[in-house]
């Protein structure tokens, strides 16, 4: 005794043809091929609604990859360098408040 096999249909889903067809070593699963205008755009493993059909029609604009670069560390010298000698272009740290400039000062002893 064979198990039942679901047969093959065939409906359109707006512009859309839909054809369904058992997968392979499959008795209920399906494959959804989808065509429009006779030319096969994609095949889906669920049923396509119409807008999964325009998606595989016009599938969005996708900006190219960017390959993760591991050798770039940026802010890191190269291996060999000098280390850096401190700039003299930051200013020097004030110990005192400026004029015009009221802190309050603790009584407490810490």
């Amino acid at each position: 005794m064979s198990i039942p096999v679901v047969e093959r249909k065939r409906y359109m889903v707006g512009k859309y043809e839909i054809i369904a067809q058992p997968l392979p070593h499959s008795a209920h699963m399906l494959r959804y091929t989808v065509f429009v205008n006779g030319r096969r755009i994609g095949a889906m493993a669920s049923v396509p609604t119409e807008s999964d059909c325009r998606f595989m029609e016009r599938p969005p604009v996708v900006p190219p990859l960017v390959p993760y670069q591991v050798s770039y560390r940026p802010g890191r010298p190269k291996k060999g360098t000098p280390p850096r000698a401190p700039s003299d272009a930051q200013p020097p740290v004030r110990e005192e408040t400026p004029p015009g400039v009221w802190l309050p000062q603790s009584t407490e002893e810490r």
